[in-house]
């Protein structure tokens, strides 16, 4: 049997594995896509069943193709979100395979490139390009011990509020997903408890533009790291009901009983720290800084752009507020579910290379990574703010292509003067 050879091999067929393949394509590098499930596997099968893009339309995509139905300020679903990738792949040609993953990559002895075990035989490839995002092991903090009478789950098994069990439902983490979740929960009639912990907290929109807009034009999405101790703060925004600024006031009126971060769990009761009031406050205060960045750059360039002086009134303050609940026993309480929408870790058990520190995270400098022939794309400020969504990781692929075809060049030119120096040999 012959054994396959490729040039690149990209691991993981979503979001940045294509936009990978557009520009190895553009390159003229020979390549090959490997996907374990289907295209965009993860929007279809790993998400709520009302997810929407947090982006509208015109901003979350491709530059080479706009998404059907020309409305450019809508928030796509999910599965249309998919759909589109698909479509993107066969616009572009992408060389992808489904339904083969790949259990490991290893460097091979003597000469470049790498052995490839995959579910449908061993490949050699002189670069591989590890493209499967940042969401790869969803993580599940040890706090609440197993008992029968409480489901416990994360965000990425929650599919609508009909699959949990009656009762109340505990949401821990206030990011977009758990915001979400929590305010489906919510008006779907369900008792739910929200553990806020750190966030970022942009209006969705201000002055007539998205929010995605304010960051571009303010430079915001290039911002090459986070500041140092706000690494794992996460950002509250919602694309749900056609995209609407999240209000932590708002959502306790609504019945949500706003908590501190979740702590312990000893004997069916919870101990939540006694800060959702300074977590919410804080919240505020970069919605503000916000608004005070957009005003000022609407003045310093005099746009004619409507001023929203209600955008900075703020409800009145909840009792969970004034009042935080620092101690709650489940079974009083009546929770019988818990969604842990505090985020994911990088998995790379399959890649054993020389390139990941001791937490098993890449090093990397904007995807190139330390071992030569390894890249990495879709990682969370992989060169900038941007990098993990959708339009950036279509920019960072472009420069790991570029990276990728300079290496090339390096290497044609050591095996010409390789094949040069027998001659040169000779004629001496």
């Amino acid at each position: 049997m012959t054994l396959e050879t490729i040039d690149t091999l990209v691991v993981g067929g979503g979001q940045a594995g294509i936009a990978m393949s557009e520009h190895l394509g553009r390159a003229g590098i020979p390549h090959l896509v490997l996907e374990r499930a289907r295209i965009a596997e993860r929007w279809r099968s790993e998400r709520w069943d009302s997810l929407v893009a947090n982006g509208p339309a015109w901003h979350d995509r491709f530059p080479g193709l706009d998404f059907p139905g020309g409305d450019g300020e809508a928030f796509i679903p999910k599965e249309k979100v998919a759909d589109y990738f698909v479509q993107y792949a066969e616009q572009i040609g992408a060389p992808l395979r489904c339904g083969v993953e790949v259990t490991l990559v290893r460097r091979l002895e003597g000469r470049r490139g790498f052995r490839v075990e995959t579910s449908d035989g061993p490949i050699e490839a002189r670069n591989v390009v590890a493209a499967t995002g940042p969401f790869q092991r969803p993580v599940m903090p040890d706090v609440i011990a197993a008992r029968d009478s409480l489901h416990q789950i994360h965000s990425n098994a929650y599919r609508n509020p009909g699959q949990l069990p009656e009762g109340a439902v505990l949401v821990v983490g206030a990011g977009s997903s758990g915001v979400q979740i929590a305010d489906e929960l919510s008006r779907a009639g369900r008792k739910v408890y929200l553990s806020v912990g750190p966030h970022d907290r942009p209006p969705r929109r201000y002055r007539g533009r998205d929010f995605v807009w304010w960051l571009g034009v303010l430079g915001k999405w290039d911002l090459a790291a986070q500041e140092p101790g706000r690494e794992h703060v996460t950002i509250a925004v919602s694309g749900a009901r056609g995209g609407e600024t999240v209000d932590f006031r708002r959502l306790a009126a609504q019945g949500i009983t706003l908590l501190g971060r979740t702590l312990s769990e000893a004997g069916g009761t919870l101990r939540f720290a006694d800060d959702v009031a300074l977590q919410v406050r804080r919240g505020d205060e970069n919605y503000l800084a916000l608004l005070d960045e957009a005003d000022a750059y609407v003045a310093r360039n005099g746009l004619d752009l409507p001023e929203e002086p209600e955008a900075r009134v703020f409800g009145p303050e909840p009792d969970c507020l004034t009042n935080p609940v620092t101690a709650l026993d489940l079974d009083e309480a009546g929770i019988a579910s818990v969604i842990w929408a505090t985020g994911y870790a990088v998995d790379y058990g399959w890649l054993e290379v020389d390139t990941f520190d001791e937490k098993g995270v890449p090093r990397h400098q904007r995807g190139v990574s330390e071992e030569p022939g390894i890249y990495f794309l879709g990682l969370p400020w992989q060169s900038r703010r941007g990098s993990s969504f959708i339009w950036g990781v279509w920019h960072d692929a472009r420069h790991v292509a570029d990276q990728i075809a300079i290496q090339a060049s390096y290497a044609a030119y050591d095996d010409a003067a390789r094949r040069r120096a027998p001659a040169v040999a000779q004629a001496g």
